[in-house]
């Protein structure tokens, strides 16, 4: 059985190897795994914990390269499948410390991660894992948006389910059109995790604690609202906890990765069955280590970085 499965984005990063210059000014640029939830997966396993992901490439080198970098970090590449005739996505970034980091999406025609279908799910792995994770995005097109409701719904609650709220507005037509589908799939989630501007998107609320009723009004126990220099905000509705966490100090190189790093310290957290605050505070450091470094997926860090951070 495993951990943690996570479904939606996958491809290529392009990173910069030149920091606070526009694109045109760059001369080369560093090669790595990306996508959120996969990163997510990246860093479960970094932190000891079985995963894999539910996802497709381009029949395409690239393609070839995301199965080897998941080989390599340790997560299951079996729900990886290649779509012919659409190529793998490629982002590019620019970095511009403390908190400017500009993201170019290339996923024309269309990314092969949003053709996943209902008919190709494995869904006696996504009912019997510890963790299921989706994202915001996979519900942005079909079939993939279909997929991911099918697999919410057919997993039934049975374990830990987490929604990413993940909004990114050049996915979708508007800002109600996202709000229209996170709906649907909220009373599905037992997590549902966020920053202000996508707990709005899905509830309609910025402040920390009405986004928190809110979520938990659509039927989320566990409801994360990330508040950036602000820390995170957490509030639990079976047990009525609350607990505000500030984020830990670090010189910033890229921040793309630490929510990416949060997602994996969380589901860590949550199979170990730490108390709230723990887990909150763990995934802090796991995300402001991650922005200490270039990379998101190489820069996942073990339980033991994590804990040095943290002393």
């Amino acid at each position: 059985m495993l951990e943690v499965l996570t479904m939606g984005r996958i491809g290529v990063d392009l990173y910069p190897e030149q920091t606070g210059v526009r694109l045109p000014a760059v001369r080369s640029f560093a090669k790595f795994l990306g996508g959120s939830p996969t990163n997510v997966a990246v860093a479960a396993s970094r932190l000891g914990r079985t995963s894999a992901v539910i996802t497709r490439t381009g029949a395409d080198p690239f393609g070839d390269y995301l199965h080897e970098a998941l080989r390599g970090f340790g997560v299951d590449d079996r729900f990886v499948t290649a779509v012919p005739g659409l190529p793998t996505p490629v982002t590019f970034c620019e970095i511009f410390p403390p908190d400017d980091f500009p993201l170019y999406f290339y996923r024309y025609p269309k990314a092969p991660d949003l053709e996943i279908t209902p008919s190709e799910l494995d869904l006696d792995a996504i009912g019997s894992a510890g963790i299921f994770w989706v994202t915001g995005t996979g519900l942005s097109a079909e079939p993939s948006r279909a997929a991911t409701l099918h697999a919410l719904v057919s997993r039934a609650h049975r374990g830990i389910t987490v929604l990413d709220l993940d909004y990114r507005p050049m996915f979708w037509a508007s800002r109600d059109e996202a709000r229209s589908f996170y709906r649907q799939a909220l009373p599905h989630v037992s997590v549902a995790v966020g920053n202000l501007d996508e707990c709005d998107t899905a509830v309609g609320f910025r402040s920390p604690g009405a986004a928190a009723d809110a979520l938990h009004d659509a039927g989320v126990d566990l409801a994360v609202v990330k508040q950036g220099p602000d820390g995170v905000f957490a509030s639990r509705r079976s047990t009525g906890e609350r607990v505000t966490v500030p984020p830990v100090p670090v010189d910033v190189v890229n921040g793309l990765g630490a929510g990416d790093a949060f997602g994996g310290a969380l589901c860590h957290g949550l199979l170990a069955g730490w108390e709230l605050r723990d887990v909150m505070r763990f995934g802090n450091a796991a995300g402001a280590l991650v922005a200490t470094r270039l990379a998101c997926a190489d820069a996942m860090p073990t339980e033991d970085e994590v804990r040095r951070l943290m002393i």
